[in-house]
């Protein structure tokens, strides 16, 4: 039995995509780009890693341990990026600051951040998305999540919800009751892990009144269609809540404009895990996840962290949750089709060459054996390899 043999691993919290699967990835990537350009988006590239400093604009404490951090020979901290906003900000103010807005942008890349890996999450993942900035108000913020619902019915996608909310809402609960700032640090906490058990204690030992706690608890259950936003209207006293519901009214109204008002719903308890986030916020569900497929908001102080003033809002998508719930939910990916396997047996290679580079021409996939091969080994490589014929040519005997 050999001892110490060497078994190459992968860092935690990465993956493989074998050929069929690299496939589908390719292929849900493909469309999404023809889709956010037909909306008028221009594809971005950034740089996979970038100075930390950078990076860390807009980041709030929680995420800015599980970045991925290193040295370059000057001894300056580097960092992965942990997601694109920040990057697309930093262009927009500084290479794209003379451009006329809006600007619309779109990505797919990859990004990285320390998770505890499972079926979904990956510490290396990919996203889709997109960036409207330049524009204030409802209109830009409906074409986001417009364009979030079509590009989950791009992949194929039927059955999915997308839950809108507004931050400004709970911030004018918590300033009304006049919460210190690690009251409201601590209760936001409690809202984005949906910790309805601590939130309640957490108030109960706070010192608010009653009534105060009562609104804060209500929060979280806040969820439905119109009636929920009308009938919550009446909860709360102060003008920054009743503005954000307000908002929240205005961008509905242009959805079903879109004619994609069915999918989406009101959720007022939904706090993004950034800290950049002004107004508007959502995120997409699809049963069989625990966790969301998409998600994304207005953040309009983030570019003028980087010295340009400028409105923003957008979306990312995440690719492998896509997939994932696909599987879950059986949904085939349309993947790109094999469409001929030549084989050949004697000195029939050459005349196996020119015939592969006509139907190649003609825009068929072929694979052409390098080896030659009887009829039967050429059939059985075909169906094995999946093709959906086979062109076997045999040499003059």
């Amino acid at each position: 039995m050999k001892k110490n043999v060497f078994v190459p691993q992968i860092p935690y919290g990465t993956r493989d995509f074998l050929p069929y699967e690299a496939n589908q990835k390719r292929v849900i990537e493909s469309s999404l780009a023809q889709l956010f350009a037909r909306w008028g988006y221009d594809e971005i590239v950034t740089p996979t890693f970038e100075y930390l400093e950078t990076l860390a604009v807009g980041v709030d404490n929680d995420v800015l341990p599980n970045m991925f951090k290193f040295f370059d020979k000057n001894n300056r901290t580097l960092a992965l990026r942990s997601d694109m906003t920040t990057p697309l900000a930093r262009v927009a103010a500084t290479r794209l600051r003379e451009t006329e807005t809006p600007l619309r942008l779109f990505y797919l890349t990859n990004v990285f951040r320390y998770e505890q890996a499972q079926a979904g999450r990956q510490c290396e993942f990919y996203q889709a998305g997109v960036e409207l900035m330049g524009v204030p108000g409802p209109s830009a913020d409906a074409e986001m999540v417009a364009l979030a619902v079509e590009a989950m019915l791009d992949t194929g996608l039927q059955d999915f919800q997308i839950s809108l909310g507004q931050v400004e809402f709970i911030h004018g609960i918590m300033d009304e009751h006049d919460l210190t700032p690690q009251q409201g640090w601590d209760i936001k906490q409690c809202m984005l892990r949906r910790d309805l058990v601590g939130l309640e204690e957490m108030l109960a030992k706070s010192g608010l009144t009653k009534a105060g706690q009562n609104i804060l608890k209500q929060i979280p259950l806040l969820h439905g269609r119109e009636d929920m936003l009308e009938k919550t209207y009446h909860l709360v006293n102060n003008p920054v809540s009743k503005a954000a519901l307000d908002n929240l009214a205005e961008i509905y109204s242009l959805l079903k404009s879109y004619g994609v008002d069915k999918y989406v719903n009101f959720d007022l308890g939904i706090m993004r895990d950034l800290d950049y986030y002004t107004g508007m916020v959502f995120e997409g569900y699809t049963p069989g996840l625990g966790f969301p497929l998409c998600g994304g908001g207005r953040y309009d102080n983030l570019v003028a962290s980087f010295g340009v003033q400028c409105p923003a809002t957008g979306f990312a998508l995440g690719i492998e949750r896509v997939l994932l719930a696909m599987e879950r939910q059986g949904i085939a990916v349309a993947c790109a089709a094999k469409n001929i396997y030549i084989g050949w047996d004697g000195e029939s290679l050459p005349e196996a060459i020119k015939q592969a580079a006509e139907l190649r021409n003609a825009g068929k996939s072929v694979e052409l054996s390098l080896l030659p091969q009887s009829k039967e080994e050429a059939l059985a490589s075909q169906q094995r390899k999946g093709y959906d014929e086979l062109l076997y040519i045999a040499g003059c005997k």
